[in-house]
């Protein structure tokens, strides 16, 4: 059910205005980056307007409409999803088709109890189709329009900027309490009590959640670490002291994984070599491929993980921990029987009890893509995540810049950190695809340049 005051509407429809005026003023690079990355800033978490077959336009769809249209209405660009070739092009077309086979594999209606969930239909497919082209968008815009080393860097600094401008109404949440959204819009997006940490509280502003806020900040972190590395000033800023200071915003959060991820990667990007850093990254974004497997096979250390949660994190993180884990295997075991393609949307991919009751919690965004659309949905989905951290390792040895060498490992690492988020919660948004499309920009820019020395090889 939309949510939202008039205000809230106001920025909504607000949002493809300005983005307009962005894309007619800047560079695409970077008015796509304050559509996208911008709109999830600031657009209400909740707000929506559900249209005939289309999925609602609110926080996640609008901003990534509003590009489509500046880079083909304003920039005269249209954007490329089908010109890829080899296995890129292969995940791009199980993504679409095997949407249409989630459909028609799907047809029967399924009674549990008093609970009737359709079947699906055309429609629902055609509607699905359109949610993945709005979902994989700005994926494809990273790809085309993020290619040159300073396209990179534009997109690492435009992060820490949005960071620590962001950092300003997080810290009056964690003083004041999550209020903003509340007061600008009209209505809190999650539960209250779920914000309340440690005697005090996790910011929220406008994203919808305290968890998305910090992994957000824990992002621009990783990103202010890594100009501190090559010795980026973010204007007048010592990129020392604003790497500091995010770090500081990010234990404020009172996330313990956004905080794991953040420490991590500093000590990774300013002690660890470059190459270590992407073995690092290729490492992480198999683990996240291959967990479902070890899950279904049951080989994936779940028990030894709750333990070090509750020797190390406290016994509520690691109850919490092992209850996302049991909901897992409950709804691991429910998509088994659809394995392949997946049950769909309508709720199907859920659990109930006798009676038609929901039982079970989808939090990580893994279980969410195959319960829908089975292994080959994940695949699909996630493998255009990992292509773009196994194609750093391809073009590594052709970079001889160490400046460019340290910000190409240190993206592949945040992308796999990005992945590896997606096993306990679903904060996949545009913006993240946006991350990682323009790691590939980046990576297909640097074979391009080197075919030569490619072909020798």
């Amino acid at each position: 059910m939309s949510k939202g005051n008039a205000f809230a509407y106001l920025v909504l429809f607000g949002w493809p205005v300005f983005s307009i005026w962005l894309y007619q003023r800047k560079s695409i690079q970077l008015a796509s980056l304050w559509t996208i990355v911008g709109g999830f800033m600031v657009l209400a978490a909740g707000t929506l307007v559900d249209l005939p077959l289309i999925p609602p336009l609110g926080k996640s769809s609008m901003p990534v409409l509003s590009a489509i249209l500046g880079c083909w209405l304003v920039k005269g660009k249209r954007i490329k999803y089908f010109n890829n070739k080899g296995l890129l092009q292969a995940l791009v077309v199980m993504l679409f088709l095997g949407v249409f086979i989630t459909a028609e594999m799907n047809a029967d209606r399924v009674i549990i109890g008093g609970k009737v969930l359709p079947g699906l239909t055309l429609h629902d497919a055609i509607s699905s189709i359109i949610g993945i082209f709005l979902r994989i968008t700005p994926f494809f815009i990273g790809k085309q329009f993020f290619r040159s080393y300073q396209d990179q860097l534009l997109m690492f600094r435009f992060l820490v900027v949005a960071g620590l401008i962001y950092s300003i109404p997080m810290l009056y949440e964690i003083r004041m309490s999550p209020q903003l959204h509340t007061m600008f819009y009209g209505y809190f997006p999650h539960s209250f009590l779920q914000q309340a940490r440690e005697g005090g509280f996790r910011p929220v502003v406008f994203m919808g959640h305290g968890l998305w806020v910090a992994f957000f900040t824990a992002c621009t972190l990783i990103a202010a670490t890594v100009l501190w590395k090559i010795d980026e000033r973010i204007r007048q800023y010592s990129p020392a002291i604003v790497s500091y200071y995010l770090l500081i915003v990010l234990v404020l959060c009172k996330s313990k994984a956004s905080l794991l991820y953040g420490v991590f990667a500093i000590f990774m990007i300013k002690k660890i070599p470059y190459k270590g850093q992407i073995q690092v990254a290729i490492f992480l974004a198999v683990l996240t491929l291959t967990y479902p497997t070890m899950s279904i096979i049951k080989i994936f250390p779940h028990e030894s993980i709750a333990e070090l949660a509750t020797n190390y994190m406290g016994e509520s993180r690691a109850e919490s921990l092992t209850f996302r884990f049991d909901n897992e295997q409950v709804l691991l075991k429910h998509g088994r029987e659809r394995f392949f393609f997946g049950w769909g949307g309508w709720g199907r991919n859920r659990v109930y009890n006798e009676i038609g009751e929901d039982i079970t919690v989808t939090d990580g965004k893994w279980v969410i893509t195959f319960g829908l659309f089975g292994i080959v949905g994940f695949v699909a989905e996630f493998g255009l995540l990992a292509i773009c951290v196994f194609r750093v390792k391809k073009v590594v040895d052709l970079v001889k810049d160490k400046k460019e060498l340290s910000l190409l490992a240190a993206h592949a690492l945040l992308v796999s950190i990005i992945m590896i988020d997606q096993l306990p919660n679903a904060s996949l948004a545009p913006w993240l695809w946006l991350l990682a499309g323009g790691l590939l920009g980046r990576t297909e820019n640097i074979i391009e340049n080197n075919k030569s020395s490619l072909h020798n090889k």
